[in-house]
């Protein structure tokens, strides 16, 4: 058999086995993401894997790239990629995507034990003084709205004093903007 058609079959067999699963995803018919771990869980993590013309007879590129992994220290990022790269090396040859994904989801906490998330301390400072300082200064005043303003209000709603999904995000271009340091012109003149 050749290695494409080795390909393939996994897919194929990829495909009815995470069917509808939502931490499996196709990318493309050479490319998947495999979600360890449930969305609120935060030692949940996602693997990307490409493979290669010869796959399976060549490893596949895993890499922990995604948006998602932004919170995970490049150590343990490190770490969870060698201990999946063994895992590789002890499957090469067959037909390895099943395994690794199952592995992973059952060793998760190992791969996961020294985990501390990522957090720029100078983002959190600014955000926890901001937040408080307006969390007590609507505490202190009541705020009174006008009808219109109440209209205005539940129009944004879904009638049931529900706000969509998304009303209170970050305008994260404003944020940069916020938290970068200002320029300094050094201009000839």
């Amino acid at each position: 058999m050749t290695a494409n058609e080795d390909q393939e079959m996994e897919l194929e067999a990829l495909r009815s086995i995470y069917e509808g699963d939502e931490c499996f995803k196709e990318v493309s018919p050479v490319s998947f993401q495999f979600r360890v771990g449930d969305l609120e869980d935060c030692k949940a993590f996602i693997l990307d894997f490409t493979w290669p013309e010869m796959y399976p007879e060549t490893a596949p590129q895993i890499s922990l790239d995604a948006f998602f992994n932004n919170r995970i220290s490049p150590e343990t990022k490190e770490s969870i990629l060698s201990k999946l790269e063994e895992q590789v090396e002890a499957n090469l040859g067959t037909a390895m995507m099943y395994t690794l994904f199952e592995w992973a989801k059952e060793n998760q906490e190992e791969l996961m034990e020294n985990h501390k998330a990522v957090v720029t301390a100078l983002l959190t400072s600014r955000c926890e003084v901001t937040t408080t300082t307006s969390a007590s200064k609507k505490k202190e005043k009541k705020e009174q709205l006008s009808k219109a303003q109440k209209r205005r209000f539940i129009s944004r709603t879904d009638h049931k004093g529900e706000l969509p999904r998304g009303w209170n995000w970050v305008d994260v271009i404003k944020v940069n903007k916020c938290f970068s340091p200002p320029l300094h012109h050094s201009g000839v003149g």
